[in-house]
């Protein structure tokens, strides 16, 4: 019997589980306000904060430490990398430290897995699918410029997790489907998934596509180029802008989607119209998705905390019920997922060394 400790640092919650196998013993979910993350300038900042967090509430709960097999902490912005589960090492601990290819909450949870395992002789530190899983197809890459090609930065942990699930229930396995998978959370990614590849995506973290909780998304090009020669802000503010201060806080104030709803639903007209705007660019979004895959598409799966929302997934049912069948799955499967992955691996299915 395997004791796991899953760990999933994201842009607005730490969650942490402990599994024996595949029960469950222990989940948290410790939620972070734009408030109390604004004191720390990059993410690495917020190690320390996050590691001790997970650490009290073990000791709260009991857990041994030195009975844990593995640590799985969800994977960062390392280099491209296929799907698949990663032994953390010194090298990838680097990376992620560096964070040359872009800072995010997740990025912490490999570093955090690395540190707690240190102290423990047997147990192994893993990740599983990281934002950077590269499945691209050739045609997706080009932009309008050969320096600013597209990359492949999206959810592929709970995607991937949600994708299975989905096959699992109408019998079959995802290398047989062709899926449009969006994920809404504090970032928000929408992928085509063409019969185990995800041959599309929006970069969700700093790039392209829906605007989210705290990103950005895509923006006029020639207007960003005109605020950054004007002197107004540093280079680090105008990123910060991107990821971290823009879509719902740099509209409402708030990165929390529950709040900004319920201010729209009580007759606030500039949130309900913000709201509206995040659901419509999610639609329009999932429409060219649809169109990579040339309208051949089994399902359409919404997930990820904003699918809880029966008003926002209402608003993109709306627009999009035409394209195929929708599947809600609301939350995330992330720590599970996480969990799974380090099991298949305990059990004698072989990792990958970065």
């Amino acid at each position: 019997m395997f004791k796991i400790l899953s760990i999933n640092p994201g842009s607005t919650s730490t969650k942490f589980a402990v599994y024996e196998d595949e029960k469950i013993l222990f989940l948290h979910t410790i939620l972070h306000s734009t408030e109390e993350l604004k004191s720390f300038e990059k993410i690495i900042d917020q190690l320390d904060f996050r590691k001790n967090l997970i650490l009290n509430r073990l000791k709260h709960d009991g857990v041994d430490l030195q009975t844990l097999s593995a640590i799985v902490g969800r994977g960062g912005m390392i280099r491209p990398v296929a799907s698949g589960v990663y032994l953390v090492n010194e090298k990838m601990i680097a990376d992620l430290r560096e964070a040359k290819r872009g800072e995010h909450a997740s990025n912490l949870g490999g570093i955090i897995a690395y540190e707690i395992s240190r102290d423990i002789p047997q147990c192994k530190p893993f990740i599983v699918d990281p934002v950077v899983v590269d499945e691209m197809q050739d045609v997706a890459r080009i932009s309008g410029l050969p320096q600013f090609p597209r990359r492949s930065m999206f959810h592929a942990l709970n995607q991937k997790a949600v994708a299975r699930k989905y096959a699992a229930s109408v019998s079959t396995v995802y290398e047989n489907l062709n899926l449009v998978i969006a994920h809404l959370g504090g970032g928000i990614s929408v992928s085509a998934h063409a019969k185990g590849k995800v041959i599309d995506t929006n970069q969700g973290l700093g790039g392209y596509g829906p605007f989210s909780p705290e990103r950005s998304g895509t923006i006029d090009a020639g207007l960003l180029v005109d605020f950054c020669f004007q002197g107004q802000a540093s280079k680090e503010e105008i990123k910060k802008m991107l990821i971290g201060r823009g879509g719902l806080i740099a509209h409402l104030g708030t990165n929390d989607a529950y709040l900004a709803e319920q201010k729209a639903l009580k007759g606030d007209t500039h949130a309900k119209l913000i709201m509206e705007a995040m659901a419509y660019n999610v639609a329009k979004e999932i429409g060219t998705m649809c169109a990579v895959l040339r309208g051949k598409v089994d399902a359409i799966i919404l997930t990820g905390g904003i699918s809880r929302s029966e008003w926002f997934v209402n608003y993109v049912k709306e627009m999009v019920s035409s394209f195929g069948k929708i599947v809600v799955y609301p939350g995330e499967n992330e720590v599970e997922a996480l969990a799974m992955g380090a099991l298949r691996v305990l059990r004698g299915e072989s990792y990958k060394e970065y």
